[in-house]
């Protein structure tokens, strides 16, 4: 591992950090799963609230995890590993008194051009959160049908223009790099919409990565196991980027009949935690607590 790498673990600024940590509820002697450990950030401020915390890192990633080992490493023996994705996590036998989950993509994996998530910088087109996974996404982008690629940019992209940006990938393909793909979607999109806000291959990147990754596909089953992963009046705390993960966890908490969500409306970041961290300008929190017995839903 780079020096690079390796030292974006000791400035890693978590999102969200005393909003996430004051809603968890620390408790001494705690167990916490930390569902998307990345660089450690929120699983080295759990260690710190409180005495004798135990955590379960968890990250697809495993380069995550090898950095994630080197901020945790002050607490090592209070810590336990686990690559794979958090859907897939085995039942413990003693349920965690909190749970935290930082959804989507972290900084290192949208900074490193290798990794293919973003096309401001040139890398291959493989968005692979695992990289043991076999299926990238230039096997998306290069070899699967025009209309299956319309309805993934737009369902998880949430992308008006889907089809044509659709025919424009199918109509030039293949292609070989991140930059290659978004200056084709460019392209084919009109004049006004080039030089909006975002650029406009950002919809169709998230949509291919959320595709690739099934990212919400696994949140939903995650979700669905949160009362065999939480002790009674345990917490879980949710932070997500975009609109269809936030809607994924307001409803599925809100459906769930043995938590009481404590946050009527999702928590956000405080101007001045903005200005210093861009990345948290999208950052939206939501808190549900496990009941201590069952009982109807209550904040809704």
């Amino acid at each position: 591992m780079s020096d690079t790498i390796a030292s974006e673990s000791i400035f890693h600024i978590p999102v969200l950090a005393t909003e996430i940590i004051d809603n968890l509820a620390i408790r001494p002697g705690g167990t916490y799963l930390d569902a998307t450990v990345g660089l450690g950030g929120h699983s080295r401020l759990i260690l710190e609230a409180a005495p004798d915390v135990r955590v379960v890192a968890i990250d697809r990633d495993t380069e995550a995890l090898d950095m994630a080992r080197q901020t945790l490493d002050p607490w090592r023996d209070r810590v336990g590993f686990w690559h794979g994705n958090f859907a897939e996590f085995p039942t413990p036998q003693v349920p965690f008194d909190g749970i935290i989950a930082d959804l989507g993509v972290s900084s290192p994996q949208l900074d490193r051009g290798d990794r293919g998530f973003s096309f401001r910088h040139e890398g291959p087109l493989d968005m692979r959160m695992d990289r043991q996974q076999t299926l990238t996404a230039a096997e998306i982008v290069n070899t699967w049908e025009e209309t299956k690629l319309a309805n993934i940019i737009y369902n998880y992209g949430e992308e008006r223009l889907s089809r044509r940006i659709a025919r424009a990938i199918a109509s030039k393909r293949p292609f070989r790099t991140t930059t290659e793909l978004a200056d084709a979607i460019a392209a084919c999109v009109p004049r006004r919409y080039r030089y909006g806000r975002i650029h406009p291959a950002t919809r169709t990147f998230q949509a291919l990565r959320v595709e690739l990754n099934q990212e919400l596909t696994s949140l939903s089953a995650f979700l669905d196991r949160l009362p065999a992963l939480l002790a009674p009046e345990g917490r879980i705390a949710i932070v997500s980027f975009h609109s269809l993960e936030d809607r994924a966890v307001k409803h599925q908490f809100r459906a769930a009949s043995q938590l009481r969500v404590l946050t009527k409306k999702p928590v956000v970041a405080s101007d001045s935690e903005r200005q210093t961290n861009p990345r948290s300008r999208s950052a939206k929190l939501r808190v549900a607590q496990r009941l201590a017995e069952s009982g109807a839903n209550a904040v809704k």
